[in-house]
């Protein structure tokens, strides 16, 4: 058996794939993605402008029930893992960790950092969230060590014949109608990180396999 063969372990829902080249650096970069996305969702909760629209979501049921944006953020995406199992879908060490580490940066961020109170810091505060949320999940994705709750359960219902923009849309409208109905905070940042989140992200991908690029020659 073959060392990359080892560290490969594999059932009907999980898959925990160690092997591959550099696996000490995707894990580095799987945790700093997840650390500095939580952080980036942190300082949007702080700026009093809206969060994205899962946020929404984890803010209304905090509101609702009582407990943190943090605190619900790790309870949905645990929920989430379980609608995984009709949709076929596995769950790897990068899944169970975002659903960790994102919501606990959030609320440490949130002891950390105050409120913004006024326009222009809220306005700071949002495009900061904006970019190192962009940073933290090209980190995390370069890692390839199992998708996020939310997007393995985007990725499994577009596998039964749905287009993955249409999933995303449904899922996100969806979510966001349900937390600013239960009272989740949504403002024009939410706009602003729906139509800018997937540009940020393009961009520290692109920036992330140029610099892999120019290390190697």
């Amino acid at each position: 058996m073959s060392k990359d063969r080892k560290l490969q372990k594999s059932s009907k829902y999980f898959i925990f794939d160690f092997s591959g080249p550099k696996i000490f650096l995707r894990l580095f970069n799987l945790v700093a993605g997840l650390v500095i996305f939580g952080i980036g969702i942190g300082i949007m909760v702080q700026s009093n402008s809206g969060v994205p629209p899962w946020d929404v979501l984890h803010g209304g049921l905090g509101k609702m029930f009582g407990g943190s944006i943090g605190y619900w953020s790790v309870v949905v995406s645990f929920a989430v893992m379980f609608l995984w199992i009709p949709l076929k879908e596995k769950i790897g060490i990068g899944t169970i960790l975002n659903g960790i580490i994102i919501g606990l940066m959030i609320d440490l961020t949130g002891v950390i950092l105050p409120e913004a109170n006024n326009f222009p810091l809220g306005g700071l505060y949002i495009l900061l969230g904006i970019a190192m949320t962009g940073l933290g999940t090209g980190l995390y994705m370069r890692a390839e060590l199992g998708a996020g709750p939310r997007d393995g359960l985007m990725q499994g219902i577009a596998k039964q014949g749905f287009s993955i923009q249409l999933t995303r849309f449904i899922l996100e409208a969806t979510v966001l109608a349900i937390g600013i109905y239960l009272g989740g905070s949504f403002g024009w940042g939410t706009i602003a990180f729906t139509l800018f989140i997937g540009p940020a992200v393009q961009f520290f991908l692109t920036v992330n396999c140029n610099t892999k690029t120019m290390s190697k020659t």
